[in-house]
C-alpha cells in the first residue's frame, strides 16, 4: 500500500538523495540516439560522449527517426564532471544509417598511451561490412580521417567502441561480428601490437546463439583477468546480460553469470569502481521504461539488488548507455531517452553515488 509515509521514506533514502539527471543533448526536431554505438572517453573532470543526431519522426513500430534524412555523428563535452555539457559537431561517419566514408590504410602506428588519446570505431551495418576507426590525440577536439579496420581471421564486422590499452602499440578491442548465417550475433576479441596497423583475432566469446550476442562492455580486473558483459537476445525470450571471464587477457573465456528479465533487452555499460567494486548500467525496455543499475561486491560473481535510476520514460526507445566514474566517486551513466513528449528525444545522464 502506498502511503505518504512510504513516499517520504523513499524520497529520504540515500540512493534517492544521491542521484540527479542532467541533459547532455537536446535540439528541436532532433533525435539523439545510441551513445554505446560511439563511445565515451574521460580525463578527470573532462569527458566526451559520442552519439547520433538524427531527425525525429513519429514511429510506433521502431525508432522515432526520419530515415530519409541524414544521420549525423555529434559529441558532447563536459569540463565539470558531467554537470553541464556542450555540443560539438565533428565531421565523422560512424552510424549504420550513413554512407561508408572513403577509407585509407593506417600507415603510421598509433600511440595508445598518448595523454589525450581516444579511438572510435565505425561500421556499415549491424550485419557486418566495411568497418573503420578514427583516432584523436587531443581529447576528441580533432579526429583523424577514417582508417580501414579489419581483423585477420574474422568477417562481417560491426564494431562499436570498446577497448583496453596495454602499451604504446598494444591494445585489445571488443566488437560484434556476423554468425555463420551472416546475421549479427557473435562477440569477438582482437589484438594489435603494432599501433593499430594490423589486428588479429584472439577469441570468439561464448557459443553462437540462436538470436544474437552483441555489444560487449569490458573491464580489467587485473592485468590479465578480464570481465565482459554482453547483450544477449534469443527468439521468444526476454533480453539478458551475459558475463564471461578471461584469465589470460582475452585468449579464452568461461561463462560467469547472467542478469536476466530485462524486457526487450539493452546493452550494458560496465565500470570498475575505484574501490574495486563493479557497477553496471542498462536500459530497461519494459514498463516502467527507464534505466537501471546494479553493483557487484565480488568482481562480478554476484550482483546486488536492482536500482532504478529512473522510470519516467514515455516509451522503451531508450538506453544504449555508456558510463564512467568521476574523481569524487560518483558514476555518470549516459544514455538516450524520451519524454515527457514523444518528440522529446534526448541524450541524458544520471549522476549517482554507488
Amino acid at each position: 500500500m502506498i502511503t505518504r509515509r512510504n513516499l517520504l521514506l523513499a524520497a529520504a533514502s540515500p540512493f534517492a538523495r544521491e542521484r540527479k539527471n542532467v541533459v547532455v543533448f537536446q535540439h528541436p526536431g532532433r533525435y539523439g540516439g545510441w551513445p554505446a554505438n560511439h563511445g565515451l572517453w574521460s580525463w578527470g573532470s573532462e569527458a566526451v560522449v559520442g552519439f547520433t543526431a538524427a531527425w525525429y519522426k513519429p514511429n510506433t513500430a521502431g525508432h522515432a527517426v526520419d530515415r530519409e534524412k541524414r544521420f549525423e555523428d555529434w559529441q558532447s563535452r563536459t569540463l565539470d564532471s558531467g554537470e553541464t555539457w556542450s555540443i560539438e559537431k565533428p565531421p565523422l561517419t560512424t552510424n549504420a544509417d550513413n554512407h561508408v566514408p572513403h577509407l585509407t590504410q593506417l600507415g603510421e602506428p598509433l600511440d595508445f598511451t598518448s595523454p589525450g588519446f581516444a579511438m572510435m570505431f565505425g561500421m556499415t551495418g549491424i550485419h557486418g561490412g566495411p568497418a573503420w576507426l578514427y583516432a584523436s590525440a587531443d581529447r576528441c577536439r580533432t579526429w583523424s580521417k577514417p582508417f580501414a579496420f579489419a581483423v585477420d581471421g574474422i568477417g562481417g564486422l560491426a564494431p562499436r567502441t570498446n577497448y583496453l590499452v596495454y602499451g604504446k602499440r598494444e591494445c585489445i578491442m571488443f566488437g560484434s561480428a556476423s554468425k555463420a548465417d551472416k546475421r549479427e550475433g557473435r562477440v569477438f576479441c582482437a589484438r594489435t601490437t603494432d599501433g593499430g596497423i594490423n589486428w588479429t583475432l584472439l577469441s570468439l566469446i561464448g557459443p553462437e546463439p540462436a538470436g544474437y550476442m552483441i555489444m560487449p562492455s569490458v573491464v580489467r580486473l587485473t592485468d590479465s583477468r578480464l570481465l565482459v558483459a554482453i547483450r544477449h537476445k534469443d527468439p521468444d525470450k526476454q533480453g539478458s546480460i551475459d558475463f564471461y571471464l578471461s584469465e589470460e587477457r582475452g585468449v579464452s573465456w568461461k561463462p560467469f553469470g547472467i542478469i536476466d528479465n530485462l524486457g526487450g533487452g539493452n546493452p550494458p555499460a560496465l565500470v570498475k569502481l575505484a574501490d574495486g567494486r563493479l557497477a553496471i548500467t542498462y536500459g530497461y525496455r519494459a514498463k516502467p521504461w527507464g534505466v537501471r543499475a546494479r553493483i557487484s561486491m565480488d568482481q562480478g560473481r554476484t550482483w546486488g539488488e536492482e536500482m532504478v535510476l529512473r522510470d519516467d520514460a514515455l516509451t522503451g526507445d531508450l538506453g544504449y548507455p555508456v558510463a564512467y566514474q568521476r574523481p569524487d566517486s560518483r558514476v555518470v551513466s549516459i544514455y538516450y531517452f524520451n519524454g515527457p513528449r514523444d518528440e522529446d528525444r534526448t541524450i541524458q545522464a544520471t549522476i549517482w553515488q554507488p
